[in-house]
């Protein structure tokens, strides 16, 4: 290092001449590490004197561990004067490489951020980011710039544009948001960087484990996701109308605890506002889902089935018969008759038409429950919110969906790679990370910060239904196993037909029978075509066959 720093003075030295003016504002562009300041004013000081004494220019070259000067004119005392110099200048130099070499002064870095925030989950995420560059990153010479690329699939579409530099594309980020099959994809390509050397084993004890695995594509202990907000799946409630329902027929909160308990509850709430009304198979649904994909994953995962074995990151289905017919039964079936809809592009859309008086979804779409419900124009009331646990399939253990984009840290200069791992652990340090999903609704990543004391000794200001959200999340986080696919070729394509198979199917067929009822026909009629084994089976057959195209 101590030869380095003088090759470098003197590659500048020997090419101008060295008034002392000029000296000093040029070598303060030399960007010396802050912990040899020393030996910079050191040589600043010997360049001036130089140039005072001599009016001469100075060249050297380093041979073995020698130091030869050429000098044009210099008189005997001088020449000891300047090596007395020198030595003063190499004990400055090597004192400070022994006493401050780890407080080294960095190159300013600026690292980019795409992600897919919107409304207030992008608020509190630039907030985040204003308060990294006012501190550490203001401290270290680092600045993020974030941008939200609007949906998660305008995200996707931007980031694999630029990963194959498509013309009118931008620049790859630094960092992106992405879920395990866009940085799967990206790290096929080359471009995803391993985070697992950059961190300490007990940095990596406190997150939650399974939210560190996610980006091990090759079971190798890798780290191609960054874990920085999570979420899972809670039940929503519109209390307001289920109490006038819970208290007519004495269902409870309770007997939404399972997924057959849920299925019927809604067959009853189906008949009870059905007899309300002289007209027949009018009744309204009590639920609907948000996921598609979540529910049979979770479902079959729970009834001992794991849908997509991914191992190295080839693809095993496991579509088993049974466990999808016990899936079919308690989500195609009373969509069918009328107890579960899907009507809106969300869930929450259909709670505030008075569609459903429930769903499942995300916690991280707790700001987006409304407040009200409009049956028409000139009819609305208030409504509150009860957050209850996710369904479970009765007598099988608890499991989860952890869900939720990490960062992804694509390959490029070493300091700007250590920049985005810095802004990283800054933006997961528990107080930020909890500042974060008090604000948007998402879970924090950390153990420390998945606990209901944390959330609740914040001073972050949060709305009731945020806060019963988040400790119900959290709740889950911490009693539930947790579950989220591995990325495999083709997995973002295989879940989308776990998506839509078998919700398009039920979308159109209870608007079959609807028609059929509107026509005349009793219910029992107008379903009774879809509701045998032989039309089970056809679709099962269709779906199999879709899926099997991804195994490895």
């Amino acid at each position: 290092q101590f030869r380095q720093i003088l090759q470098q003075v003197h590659a500048y030295s020997t090419q101008i001449p060295l008034s002392s003016s000029f000296a000093m504002r040029q070598h303060a562009r030399v960007k010396f590490p802050r912990s040899l300041r020393a030996a910079y004013s050191a040589f600043a000081a010997l360049f001036i004197w130089m140039e005072k004494e001599n009016s001469v220019h100075m060249g050297k070259y380093i041979e073995s561990d020698e130091f030869v000067y050429i000098l044009s004119g210099e008189k005997e005392e001088t020449m000891k004067a300047y090596k007395r110099l020198i030595a003063g200048t190499a004990a400055a130099v090597m004192l400070a490489l022994t006493c401050g070499g780890c407080g080294a002064e960095k190159e300013p870095v600026t690292i980019t951020i795409w992600n897919y925030y919107n409304g207030e989950q992008l608020e509190a995420f630039n907030r985040m980011v204003q308060n990294f560059n006012d501190t550490v990153g203001k401290e270290q010479g680092i600045t993020v710039e974030s941008a939200s690329q609007g949906s998660v699939n305008d995200l996707e579409t931007n980031v694999l544009n630029a990963a194959e530099g498509k013309v009118g594309a931008e620049e790859l980020p630094n960092i992106f948001s992405g879920y395990a099959d866009t940085a799967y994809e990206l790290d096929q390509q080359g471009m995803v960087v391993d985070l697992n050397d950059y961190l300490t084993e007990s940095e990596k004890s406190e997150y939650i484990e399974g939210y560190l695995t996610e980006g091990d594509f090759n079971g190798d202990g890798s780290i191609k996701i960054f874990p920085t907000a999570k979420a899972t799946e809670v039940l929503y409630l519109n209390d307001t109308d289920w109490q006038a329902f819970s208290q007519a027929t004495g269902t409870t909160y309770d007997d939404l605890a399972t997924v057959e308990g849920l299925t019927a509850a809604a067959e009853k709430y189906y008949n009870w506002t059905d007899a309300q009304t002289e007209a027949p198979d009018d009744g309204r649904a009590l639920f609907g889902r948000d996921a598609m994909a979540n529910y049979l994953l979770i479902g079959a995962k729970e009834l001992g089935c794991t849908i997509f074995d991914v191992q190295n990151g080839k693809m095993t289905l496991d579509f088993d018969k049974n466990v999808i017919r016990k899936l079919w039964d308690n989500y195609y079936v009373p969509f069918i008759k009328g107890y579960f809809e899907a009507t809106g592009h969300f869930r929450s859309d259909d709670i505030k038409t008075g569609t459903i008086l429930s769903y499942v979804g995300s916690s991280s779409s707790a700001t987006f429950f409304p407040d009200s419900v409009m049956t028409s124009d000139d009819d609305s009331h208030s409504i509150e919110l009860k957050v209850l646990p996710n369904p479970h399939f009765a007598g099988c253990e608890p499991v989860s969906v952890q869900q939720g984009a990490g960062m992804v840290v694509t390959k490029g200069d070493e300091a700007e790679i250590k920049a985005s791992v810095t802004f990283l652990k800054y933006f997961t340090a528990p107080e930020n990370n909890i500042q974060f999903s008090i604000g948007s609704g998402y879970l924090p990543v950390t153990r420390e910060a998945n606990k209901e004391e944390m959330l609740a000794d914040s001073e972050v200001a949060m709305t009731p239904e945020v806060k019963s959200v988040l400790q119900m999340a959290v709740k889950t986080v911490n009693e539930n196993k947790l579950y989220t696919t591995r990325a495999f070729e083709g997995s973002k394509n295989a879940r989308k037909v776990l998506e839509y198979a078998m919700s398009d199917l039920a979308v159109a067929d209870r608007d079959t029978v609807e028609q059929r009822i509107a026509a005349g026909q009793s219910a029992e009629q107008a379903e009774a075509e879809f509701l045998t084994d032989a039309y089970f089976d056809s679709w099962y057959r269709d779906t199999l066959a879709q899926l099997q195209a991804y195994e490895g």
